[in-house]
């Protein structure tokens, strides 16, 4: 039996167990190497000059005052990048899985995708965008420098509001597109949806707008290069994603073969998403490095990563969806609208939200329309389970407006309209195949795990505290996808230990552990005996890196398949050594054994036996196994959470008093590590849901939080201590069971909190508030509530005057709906 179809749980250290992270006694101690850690001999720092303009046509840029500054050794312009042969950034955001739900163009035309110059030479497209670079001996001489270059701006009219973008008329960013809507695709069967809207009991409708969030990472982006005249090499170090896509990019963007590039990334404080696509700057350094024969260093200080990091959300959602008079859904139409700012990074968001929004629940038609338009903000990206987050939110606020308003109980109609385990796998009304689930036994755990039965006792003991308490439930759905191409190298060292060689990169999910415990359960050894060399392109050569949850995902496919190599071809070394048959040899816990005897050998001594110069020729030279897989079939994590809140009514303040989570993720290797990346999930959508939000001023489009000081995240003392549990349904999708466990925590919780905050105010008649929650928009909600003279709270100040405020984005109807135009 190979590793990939072995089950068992028998390592003391193997799959299942929870084992605390190894990667840690490094690096609490500082003995981490991140990429501003790396300097080199004879180094330059660069700094870059960068627009204070939303929109501006570029003119003279004039460096001699910066070269004036002492040690200030370059002033470098799009035109000398242009000059060199600098190239864009090939950023291919269209997706392109055969699994997926395509990007499909309505009329049939062709995506406009524009050209990301990492200096452009003609406008600057939003504040922050990088036009000249300045390179000093010292990074205080290249900040001097950077404010004294000169650059004549014609400012030039802006748009950085997502529907504004869209308008007709809208300021255009680029002069070969008619109008900001780049794409503008559609899925599922409009004619079906209609008719399902048309015999409708209910409908229920949304229009919300999902807010810009950024990554914030512990670890703000730096990049150090480095060109080798006598090989033409250039080397760059930077943390990221994965180094061998900026391997590729990198080389592309500087027009030479990729032989000629190397990419090293050691260890990446925190990423998500944000950090896996390619920067200018990487491009920059490594440029510059050639062109000024020595090493040139770039690190990002926080403003500039607020300013220049690719954002994320930002979806306008329009949609609705329809029930019979028992609950039953039938269709769901939308329109979706994402902002993917000034350049075409990625449509990933847009595309998956689209495929996932009908999530785990059985609707027979559906109808949606995707947009993706270009402002002037910064470019955005999949960030921690990409797209699915926003939609998540619109389908489960959505169930809400129907509980609420047409009588349903919120946990029955979710469960009345679950896809039955027995349905799988299971195509959804825009065509994507569910691999396996068991949605109802998440839902009720979930439930029970948050006690929801004893909810109202705490809402009523909550209003004799003069506080308004709520309980709100979520479901959700996953996609997970990502490169398909993996690469492992098992190397057994005679001296004990084994040399893994992987292309994906840890960005702090506990990688070494992880999958130290993969070989300790196939091949026997300790976790202290493997030793995981990734982020070297010239040692990693293939890989698609981590994101999408496909780091376990598909590097334990290859770790399974190379581990069984090493088995097979120890069996016949073990034979060899110990007298017998090859057929006779078993292997268990790091020895071959002759069957039905006492006679076995090591796995470290069959190492030491193949190197030998009397070992058959056929099978001399190191114990490896090597596995190579390309794997596009996508794995669906799902789940359920359970949010509580109170709310102040004299402030608004909203305070997060309970949550719950449990998350199915096929098959645990580490619990102990998928509770922890659970946790940050939680985290992350609870601070989207109240706090974090990238502001542009509408008129100027100046981002007006762009330091900590105006853009909130959750710290610890803001979030009670999570209740999580993790589901174990085997993904029938991929070999070893395993679905993505990393991004689950955050996918549910925009709905699940906005439930439970609308649930604490529904009596006063508020019917949604959009994200993020703050006291002031909470506040707000509940003095503009038209039922908030009906019932008072302890404590609570006068009543306000004023009308629904921003509850009058959800709508309803009942018995026959027209149609409004959506996804059609």
């Amino acid at each position: 039996m190979s590793f990939l179809q072995s089950r068992t749980h028998s390592a003391r250290q193997g799959i299942g167990k929870p084992v605390p992270r190894a990667e840690d006694a490094r690096l609490l101690v500082g003995q981490g190497r991140y990429s501003d850690d790396v300097s080199l001999p004879g180094q330059a720092y660069a700094c870059l000059v960068r627009s204070p303009h939303a929109h501006a046509r570029i003119g003279r840029i004039d460096g001699a005052a910066a070269l004036a500054v002492p040690g200030v050794v370059a002033v470098l312009t799009g035109a000398d990048a242009a000059g060199d042969g600098l190239g864009p950034i090939p950023h291919r955001p269209v997706p392109a899985n055969p699994h997926e739900v395509p990007l499909k163009s309505r009329d049939g035309a062709p995506f406009f995708i524009a050209p990301h110059r990492p200096l452009p030479v003609d406008r600057a497209r939003f504040v922050g965008e990088a036009v000249a670079l300045v390179i000093a001996e010292t990074p205080a001489a290249a900040r001097d420098g950077a404010e004294r270059v000169r650059v004549d701006w014609e400012p030039l009219p802006s748009v950085s509001v997502t529907i504004e973008a869209a308008a007709a008329g809208a300021p255009r960013g680029w002069e070969e597109a008619t109008s900001n809507v780049c794409v503008d695709s559609h899925a599922g069967d409009a004619a079906t949806a209609d008719a399902a809207f048309a015999r409708a009991a209910h409908v229920v409708r949304l229009e919300t707008w999902v807010q810009r969030v950024t990554g914030v990472p512990m670890e703000p982006r730096a990049a150090v290069a480095v060109y080798d005249e006598e090989s033409g090499r250039h080397t760059l170090y930077a943390g990221s994603g994965g180094s061998v896509r900026i391997k590729s990019d990198l080389a592309a963007t500087l027009g030479v073969p990729e032989s000629a590039v190397r990419v090293v990334a050691r260890e990446v404080g925190g990423n998500y998403g944000t950090r896996n696509a390619f920067y200018p700057e990487f491009a920059l350094v490594a440029w510059a490095a050639k062109r000024l024969r020595r090493p040139v260093k770039w690190t990002c200080e926080r403003r500039e990563a607020f300013l220049t990091d690719y954002h994320a959300r930002d979806l306008v959602s329009h949609a609705e969806l329809a029930l019979d008079g028992d609950g039953q859904f039938l269709a769901l139409r939308g329109v979706n609208t994402s902002n993917v700012g000034a350049h075409a990074v990625s449509f990933i968001p847009l595309a998956k939200g689209i495929a996932v929004l009908p999530s785990v629940y059985h609707i027979a038609a559906a109808s949606l329309r995707g947009r993706a338009v270009l402002s002037n903000t910064s470019p955005t990206y999949p960030y921690r389970s990409a797209g699915r987050p926003e939609v998540m939110f619109v389908i489960e606020r959505l169930i809400d407006l129907a509980a609420r308003h047409h009588g349903f109980d919120r946990v029955e109609l979710r469960r009345r309209n679950l896809v039955p385990a027995g349905a799988m796998p299971y195509r959804n009304p825009v065509g994507l195949v569910y691999d396996s689930g068991d949605y109802a036994a998440t839902q009720d755990r979930a439930v029970a795990l948050a006690d929801w039965a004893g909810f109202e006792a705490r809402r009523a003991e909550a209003r004799r505290r003069g506080r308004y308490r709520g309980i709100g439930l979520a479901n959700y759905l996953e996609l997970n996808t990502g490169a398909p191409r993996e690469r492992a190298e098992i190397t057994v060292r005679p001296e004990g230990r084994l040399d893994v060689v992987l292309g994906t990169l840890s960005a702090g999910q506990g990688h070494e552990t992880s999958f130290a415990q993969l070989l300790a359960e196939w091949l026997g050894v300790e976790l202290g005996d493997v030793r995981l060399i990734t982020g070297d392109t010239d040692v990693a050569a293939v890989g698609g890196g981590s994101h999408s949850g496909r780091s376990m995902r598909l590097g334990a496919l290859v770790l399974a398949r190379a581990s069984d190599e090493i088995a097979d071809k120890g069996k016949r070394l073990a034979a060899w050594l110990l007298e017998a048959a090859p057929a006779d040899v078993d292997f268990a816990r790091r020895r071959f054994v002759v069957k039905g005897t006492d006679r076995s050998v090591d796995l470290f001594e069959v190492a030491a036996a193949a190197e030998r110069p009397d070992a058959p020729e056929t099978l001399r030279g190191p114990l490896a196994g090597v596995s190579d897989e390309t794997v596009s079939v996508p794995s669906f994590p799902f789940g359920s959470a359970v949010c509580e809140v109170e709310v102040d009514p004299e402030t608004g303040a909203v305070e997060v008093v309970r949550y719950t989570s449990v998350d199915d993720v096929g098959r645990a290797v580490n619990p102990l590590i998928l509770e922890g990346q659970t946790h940050g999930g939680i985290a992350a959508g609870v601070g989207q849901a109240l706090w974090e939000r990238c502001h542009y001023d509408p008129e100027t489009g100046q981002m007006q939080s762009a330091t900590f000081m105006d853009y909130v995240v959750p710290r610890a003392d803001m979030l009670p201590a999570f209740t999580t549990e993790i589901s174990e349904v085997p993904s029938t999708s991929n070999p070893l069971g395993l679905r993505g466990g990393g991004e689950g925590g955050t996918t549910p919780a925009l709905g699940a909190v906005v439930n439970a905050l609308v649930d604490a105010l529904a009596e006063l008649g508020v019917e949604h508030i959009e994200m993020p929650a703050t006291p002031e928009r909470v506040w707000r909600a509940i003095h503009d509530a038209p039922g908030r003279r009906y019932a008072p709270v302890a404590g609570a100040a006068p009543p306000g005057r004023g009308g629904a405020g921003e509850s009058a984005r959800a709508t309803t109807c009942s018995r026959r709906a027209k149609s409004n135009g959506l996804g059609t």
